[in-house]
C-alpha cells in the first residue's frame, strides 16, 4: 500500500501544479474582479452537488468567517446548505431548479455565482449559471474533465484536465483556498499565508 499512497500523493501534486501553472493569470484576474465586486457590495453564492455541495459550504464559511483574524468576513452563502428549501424546490418544481430559483429570489446584479462540478454537466448547476447570467451576476465555474456545459456559461471557467474525480476535487479545494487568500490580498490584506 505504501507505493499506492505515494503514487496518489504524487499524482495529486502533479495535477495541481500543472493546473496552477496554466491558470495563474486567470486566477489573479478573478481574484481582482471578485475583490472589486465585494467592494461594491456583492455577495457570493456558491453551489454544488455531493462533494461539490460540501465544497460550496466550505467556500461560504471561508469567505464569511475568515480563519485569519485580521481579515474581514465577506458575504457568502452556500445555496445547497438548506435541505428544507432545496428539497421543497426539488419536490414542487424540479431538482434542476434548486439553485436557479434561489438566485432569482436573492441575487442582484453584480453578485457572484460560483458552481462546482467535476463533470460540468449537472443540470441544476447549468440552470443556476444560466439564471445568474440573466440576472447580471459574475459567473464562475470550477469543473474537471473537458469542462462540460458549465465552462461555456462562466465568465471565469477553471477546468482541471483530469478524469479522476479525486484529483479534480483536490485541485478545487486548493483553488478556492488560493482564491480566498488572493481576494483578501487584492482588498489590501498582507500576503502572509
Amino acid at each position: 500500500m505504501k507505493d499506492a499512497i505515494l503514487r496518489k500523493a504524487r499524482e495529486s501534486a502533479e495535477v495541481k501544479e500543472a493546473f496552477f501553472r496554466a491558470e495563474a493569470d486567470a486566477i489573479e484576474r478573478l481574484a481582482r474582479t471578485m475583490a472589486a465586486a465585494f467592494e461594491g457590495g456583492a455577495r457570493l453564492f456558491a453551489m454544488g452537488n455531493g462533494g461539490g455541495a460540501t465544497d460550496a459550504q466550505h467556500i461560504a464559511v471561508e469567505f464569511a468567517h475568515p480563519i485569519v483574524e485580521k481579515r474581514r468576513g465577506l458575504p457568502a452563502i452556500a445555496l445547497c446548505a438548506d435541505p428544507a428549501l432545496v428539497t421543497a424546490i426539488a419536490n414542487d418544481r424540479d431538482f434542476a431548479h434548486v439553485f436557479g430559483d434561489q438566485l432569482r429570489l436573492m441575487a442582484r446584479p453584480g453578485d457572484i455565482a460560483l458552481a462546482l462540478s467535476t463533470s460540468g454537466q449537472s443540470p441544476n448547476l447549468i440552470h443556476g449559471l444560466e439564471v445568474a447570467r440573466s440576472l447580471g451576476l459574475l459567473t464562475v465555474a470550477f469543473t474537471g474533465k473537458d469542462g462540460g456545459r458549465l465552462a461555456d456559461l462562466a465568465d471565469f471557467a477553471f477546468v482541471v484536465p483530469s478524469f479522476s474525480i479525486h484529483r479534480i476535487q483536490e485541485t478545487h479545494v486548493a483553488l478556492y483556498h488560493v482564491l480566498w487568500d488572493l481576494v483578501h490580498v487584492a482588498l489590501g490584506a498582507d500576503d502572509v499565508l
